[in-house]
């Protein structure tokens, strides 16, 4: 086998052609349509970009990455460099089938290929694809090798419909959950979001694809409207420590861990400077202080001063005409007030990225959408969403002697099940970039059919409560189904189900009402994020679905009648009211007075807030219940420094069937002086299936970032001398074994 051919299967960067990405720990697997064997032939048989390397030095695969891009930007003129900053296509971010979200053309001179790219993070936005669950339901699974296999489908799909470049993964901070796009990222918590997100992104990358992190950074609303709080100009106002410890890890992870190709920079300004063109972000934090060897390209007219751009950090503005227009950068360049070194800079990172992938030594891109496996990636879907599903309330039903727990539900019970709610009939997602054209749909109301047989399921879409009710109070069993409206570029004005609809549905009215005749009711959720839940306790089963992807009635069906447990656990907070918000009841905080926008509750993010205030939540952060019991004990945690430790402790199943356990390691650290430190911070997890009467020793090693916060006055990770709480809980809000623990010195 030739030597450009083995690398091609064992550099994980280049797996395009695998036939199966197995995910050995979840069980999950994709399944393409080409073998290795066939997938090695062709590429030695096609004409690649290097196949006829006479006079192109750089073609030489013995070369690191960074050697053969120097060679090839020394071959280059100048007006080829200027080409290679700017990206060619105007239209294909409508998303059409043939089509690609984006293009930067090669140099066919030299033999740089064409890059294309795609949009995104739930699939592909490129005609018909598979539909994925939403991230914020792929957070809930915690758990990065699930993300992993999410993230493979992805980008199978992205490379066979003939892209080289993925939008995604979105790993924004949800600091306030009316933000539009709160679907599409991976909750409230830095450590969570990193965790996800690197599973995610070496997913799409061992399928040759690179991925595109992204919004970097500070992109935590998208605006009331385009004059209110909105992304394009509002400045975002925050302190550096609570980039570093909350807005920014996440993209760390993408990059020291996941080793993300590309990162895309954000609309909004970050303490009054654009963050396509901010030093801080782009040459300081990413660049030097995490190593970034990758590119970094705009958002769509994120791109402002071409002049701050070329000198801070930008590499490719993937408009095209915009601020790296050829005869821009020309004139910039002979005024010099940019060097031809930073020009080369850019370059240097654009072609080394193509060559680290390969792009150079396999064939370019084609669109081979007919190849994908509709149905295995179908599958993988109705798996991945199962997984995200939480049960957040389950409360028992019958008479005294009689009583069990409404969920699971038992077919030979239900002679008849009232199917109610306008999302009953949908499957939810997000709008903007994310919405996708769907290969299949498996509705809530097509798989419930399917399970009990269209005679026993009377469906009513919930438009007249009234109606409703009374068909809910003639059947066994009651579902409602209801959902939001979320979407890029606007914002909810709410938390509610309520805010943005287009129907005239009171949704909050209609589970009351249904609630109130049928006492056997379960209210499932398909959200976008969280949402007000004033009538929770009026109900005996509560399921949060989240935006499902496009087999989400398979996977909820499983879960209601319990093939499989619920193993879901929340990733943000659930808040009792709106007014208990972070961002709540202050305009500097959102969506912002005169564009300015200040983060005032500085690390205070998600349950660090409602810990810090003593709020009451609904459903606290990592909240989830199971169809079984867990009992946690042995804790034990040993220091293997003075900055780092590893924590033990075992998970016992002491219920009657299989179920998936989630316990989460916090750490309360000591206050640094004339500083505010979090009650508690999620800084490792583990998911679990352990069969009944079994237990699982768990050991999660903390290194020292676990225990540090950014200091301002060292502009540096520090770690306070002092002793240090450490939780095993089942949510932030239920610690069920504690131990204390001295560091750097300190005593407890």
């Amino acid at each position: 086998m030739a030597r450009s051919a083995r690398s091609q299967l064992k550099r994980p960067g280049l797996a395009a052609a695998l036939a199966v990405l197995a995910v050995v720990a979840t069980g999950l697997a994709v399944v393409t349509a080409t073998s290795p064997v066939s997938a090695v032939a062709a590429v030695a048989a096609a004409k690649t970009p290097c196949s006829a390397p006479a006079g192109r030095p750089w073609c030489n695969t013995s070369l690191s990455a960074d050697r053969r891009a120097e060679l090839l930007v020394a071959a280059m003129t100048l007006e080829e460099k200027v080409s290679l900053l700017g990206g060619d296509d105007l239209v294909g971010v409508a998303g059409q089938e043939g089509t690609h979200t984006g293009t930067s053309n090669g140099v066919p001179r030299l033999g740089i290929p064409t890059v294309y790219f795609s949009d995104g993070p739930v699939g592909v936005r490129q005609g018909k694809a598979t539909g994925m669950p939403s991230p914020l339901s792929l957070a809930a699974t915690f758990d990065p090798r699930t993300a992993r296999a999410h993230g493979a489908v992805v980008g199978d799909e992205v490379r066979r419909k003939g892209n080289d470049v993925v939008f995604a993964p979105t790993i924004n901070i949800m600091r306030t959950p009316v933000a539009g796009r709160t679907f599409e990222g991976f909750g409230e918590d830095p450590y969570l979001s990193g965790q996800v997100a690197t599973g995610w992104i070496r997913g799409v990358q061992s399928q040759g694809v690179i991925g595109n992190v992204k919004h970097y950074a500070a992109n935590n609303q998208e605006g009331q409207n385009v004059a209110v709080g909105g992304r394009l100009t509002v400045d975002v106002r925050v302190s550096e420590r609570a980039l570093r410890e909350i807005y920014l890890p996440a993209f760390e992870a993408a990059v020291t861990k996941g080793h993300v190709g590309s990162v895309m920079c954000a609309y909004p300004r970050v303490n009054g400077q654009f963050a396509c063109e901010n030093k801080f972000l782009l040459s300081e934090a990413l660049k030097q202080d995490w190593g970034f060897k990758g590119f970094v390209l705009t958002d769509y007219a994120a791109g402002k001063n071409p002049i701050d751009s070329l000198n801070n950090g930008l590499d490719l503005d993937i408009f095209p005409g915009a601020i790296y227009n050829p005869a821009v950068v020309l004139a910039l360049l002979a005024s010099g007030e940019v060097t031809q070194a930073k020009v080369d800079e850019h370059v240097h990172r654009i072609l080394r990225t193509m060559f680290e992938f390969g792009m150079f030594d396999r064939p370019q891109s084609t669109d081979r959408h007919t190849t994908i496996d509709k149905v295995a990636h179908n599958k993988v879907v109705a798996d991945i969403e199962a997984r995200g599903i939480v049960l957040l309330r389950n409360k028992h039903v019958g008479v005294p002697r009689h009583r069990t727990r409404l969920l699971p539900l038992h077919d030979k019970d239900i002679r008849t099940l009232a199917l109610i709610g306008p999302e009953a009939n949908k499957i939810k997602d997000g709008g903007g970039s994310s919405t996708i054209d769907e290969f299949y749909f498996t509705t809530p109301l097509d798989a419930l059919k399917a399970r009990l047989g269209a005679d026993r399921v009377v469906f009513d879409d919930g438009s007249d409560a009234a109606r409703a009710a009374a068909v809910a109070a003639k059947a066994d069993t009651a579902v409602v189904i209801v959902g939001d409206s979320m979407t890029e570029a606007v914002d909810k004005l709410e938390p509610t189900l309520n805010s943005g609809q287009t129907d005239v549905v009171d949704r909050d009215a209609l589970i009351t009402t249904v609630a109130a005749a049928q006492p056997r009711t379960v209210v499932v959720l398909q959200t976008g994020g969280p949402v007000l839940t004033p009538w929770r306790k009026k109900v005996r089963a509560l399921v949060e679905m989240w935006y499902p992807g496009q087999n989400g009635g398979t996977a909820l069906t499983r879960v209601l009648f319990g093939d499989v447990d619920p193993g879901g656990r929340l990733p943000a907070t659930f808040p009792r009211k709106a007014g208990d918000l972070p961002t709540a009841g202050d305009p500097e905080k959102y969506p912002g007075v005169a564009e300015t926008v200040r983060y005032k509750e500085g690390v205070m993010v998600g349950y660090r807030w409602y810990d810090h205030q003593r709020l009451g939540v609904a459903f606290p952060f990592g909240f989830g219940r199971s169809y079984t019991r867990f009992r946690y004990s042995r804790l034990e945690v040993d220091r293997t420094s003075r900055t780092s430790a590893v924590a033990r402790f075992v998970v016992t199943n002491v219920g009657t069937r299989r179920g998936t356990a989630v316990p989460q390691l916090y750490v309360g650290m000591p206050a640094p002086r004339g500083e505010q430190q979090a009650v508690r911070q999620l800084k490792g997890f583990k998911r679990l299936s352990i069969a009944p009467g079994r237990s699982r020793t768990v050991k999660i090693r903390l290194d020292s970032r676990a225990f540090s916060y950014w200091s301002s006055a060292a502009d540096d990770w520090s770690v306070v001398p002092g002793c240090y709480r450490i939780d095993i809980g089942t949510s932030s809000r239920n610690a069920v074994l504690t131990s204390r623990k001295a560091f750097n010195g300190g005593h407890c």
